[in-house]
């Protein structure tokens, strides 16, 4: 997905990430643009069991080890009258309670009687009432504090048609003042059918109105006539990045449609940013959503702007309920100086985050045009790389294999994929490091392809509910029809995948898709729109089971990230991040699963977030 916190402030803390391009602040006098204070509707979830609590959390701030003594002193954490869920076997274990020291780490699991006896003081117990306790569930792949951002205007995500947005946005326009900013995300090209997508179907509601209109993939965005005009867009513009574009007509007239980051930046430039503050509060009220949804941590996909600063500041104050491992981006036209100072990052962060490894992007989207495909679509589009010189890529990943830093590349089309394959298998060729790397997305492959990632030991991380949510099982969506019959029924290949002996780590992309994680494992299930579960599921024959939906969230994301002997786990040891939830994932109907209760959710044995009843 493509961030926009490129427009803010550098990182003051943390090296930012060096081959970001510039990130101006707002000029003097520019208003601000508030970001949403209700995290729950970021994600399009509801029916929290209660308000948050005042952050910190409960026993968070304190990093400070405690004072030496017996165990009963030392353990923070005891749940009891638990169903204990293991996802290496997908069985029960026998015992009912467990038990987590200061340190963070599972101490002792056995019985109620035995557990209970280790609790001190100052020990948190809690009776879980025979809920199941899963290992914490571990978004592979999500953006919080451009999520935070991105959500924070009008969302035409449930927009089926060209009047429904527009009666949308003719709302919002009666609600602004004179010359404000109209700031609108989720945006789907398949409201706009046979017709080009453009901003010319919404000039009526739009005239004399600056606005912004994010589509759903974050890769592209519509701008008004009056956006334009004041970023001083008048005809088509040169990137470094290859797939970026101002869509103009055959008379060189911009068309509103901006195609990736560089031509968005544009725009979004001179429109109003939120203040630092309202950025750190609204990530602060998204972290607080996810954690009340079953989340314990997250594969963070960018370090942009002062993103680094941001999780600093709420890890310091204890207000970080998630554990974040973050991957700053390596963008075309990165020099040797760039990389090596991407590698002199690796490991930095504070107690429950950490910068580890390296994004990189191989092309666009398909819905855009902007994919690398092996033949082009049916559009005749999505032709090339991001890199305007892939081989440049092939050398960065190579010199980052060997430095023992790990890749992780967004790759949609088939042909991004394979030039993602292929470069890491050269690097491995060059050097026997221990890294494992990632291709991310990997939303159309064919078979031989889709072998070498077991073969090269490439972890495959997908998001299945775009499959869900933005295709279509008959074929009539525009990612379907771009690609034609035989590339769209290759799509998300989860099962193959997992069946070719591949580790696939699940995720949402949010803001593209809800963070939720049990919206994802339902998705990865079902393969279903999620908001009408009675059509065709796209692509049945791709659907995981339970526990494979499962281990993409708790074991292949400790595996990811080479964690696997510390973390996705219920054992003695283990890091003690834990999900808490009403029925057992594996056996709930695939299309329930969704609307099964979070009960709690433990961060370090420390309660980010707990029912009211408990």
């Amino acid at each position: 997905m493509r961030p926009v916190s490129r427009v803010s402030p550098p990182c003051p803390v943390s090296p930012p990430c060096p081959t970001s391009p510039p990130c101006p602040t707002s000029p003097p006098g520019l208003p601000t643009r508030p970001l949403p204070t209700d995290g729950l509707r970021l994600a399009g979830l509801s029916g929290c069991p209660r308000p948050y609590a005042r952050t910190p959390f409960p026993g968070f701030p304190s990093h400070v080890p405690p004072p030496p003594g017996d165990p009963v002193s030392t353990t923070r954490l005891v749940l009891l009258s638990a169903r204990l869920l293991d996802p290496a076997t997908g069985a029960f274990l026998p015992q009912t309670a467990l038990a987590v020291s200061d340190d963070g780490r599972i101490s002792a699991l056995g019985d109620d009687r035995e557990i209970r006896a280790l609790a001190g003081p100052g020990t948190t117990v809690v009776d879980l009432k025979g809920a199941v306790v899963t290992p914490g569930l571990v978004d592979g792949h999500v953006h919080p504090v451009t999520g935070a951002e991105l959500t924070g205007g009008l969302d035409l995500s449930g927009c089926a048609d060209l009047d429904d947005v527009r009666a949308e946005l003719a709302r919002e326009v009666r609600r602004l003042a004179r010359g404000e900013w109209l700031f609108a995300w989720g945006l789907d090209p398949n409201v706009f059918g046979d017709r080009p997508v453009g901003v010319a179907p919404f000039d009526a509601v739009l005239d004399g109105v600056p606005a912004f209109l994010l589509l759903f993939d974050a890769h592209s965005a519509l701008a008004s006539r009056r956006a334009l005009e004041l970023a001083g867009v008048d005809g088509p513009r040169t990137f470094a990045q290859a797939s970026a574009e101002v869509v103009c007509d055959a008379d060189g007239r911009p068309t509103g449609l901006l195609q990736e980051d560089a031509a968005c930046a544009l725009v979004e430039r001179v429109a109003p940013q939120p203040t630092r503050e309202e950025r750190r509060e609204g990530l602060a009220v998204a972290l607080r959503a996810m954690a009340a949804a079953g989340l314990t941590g997250g594969h963070v996909m960018d370090a942009n702007g002062d993103s680094l600063a941001l999780y600093g500041e709420l890890d310091a104050a204890g207000e970080l309920p998630l554990r974040l491992r973050v991957a700053p981006w390596c963008q075309p036209g990165t020099d040797a100086d760039g990389v090596r100072a991407l590698i002199e990052q690796q490991g930095t962060g504070g107690a429950l985050w950490r910068v580890t490894g390296v994004k990189l992007f191989m092309d666009g989207t398909i819905d855009n045009g902007t994919a690398w495909l092996e033949r082009p679509d049916r559009n005749g589009e999505s032709t090339g790389a991001f890199w305007p010189d892939p081989a440049a890529y092939t050398q960065i990943v190579g010199e980052l294999h060997r430095a023992g830093v790990a890749t992780a590349t967004h790759a949609i089309g088939d042909a991004a994929v394979r030039h993602a394959l292929d470069s890491v298998e050269k690097a491995q060729a060059s050097a026997t490091v221990g890294v494992r790397h990632r291709v991310e997305h990997i939303e159309t492959v064919p078979d031989d392809t889709l072998r070498r990632f077991a073969e090269l030991g490439v972890v495959a991380s997908m998001q299945p509910t775009h499959c869900c949510d933005f295709t279509r099982a008959d074929h009539t969506d525009n990612w379907s029809r771009r690609l034609g019959e035989e590339r769209a029924s290759l799509a998300w290949r989860c099962r193959d995948l997992v069946d070719s002996g591949a580790t696939v780590v699940l995720g949402s992309d949010w803001p593209i898709a809800p963070f939720p994680p049990l919206g994802v494992l339902a998705g990865a299930r079902h393969r279903r729109p999620s908001r009408d579960l009675g059509q065709a599921p796209h692509g049945p024959e791709q659907a995981l089971t339970g526990l494979e939906a499962l281990r993409g969230m708790t074991t292949g994301p400790a595996y990811a990230a080479g964690e696997e002997h510390e973390a996705g786990r219920l054992a003695v040891g283990y890091r003690a991040d834990l999900t808490v939830l009403a029925a057992d994932p594996l056996t709930t109907p695939a299309t329930e699963l969704a609307d099964v209760p979070v009960r709690l959710t433990a961060v370090d044995g420390r309660v980010t977030f707990r029912a009211t009843d408990l």
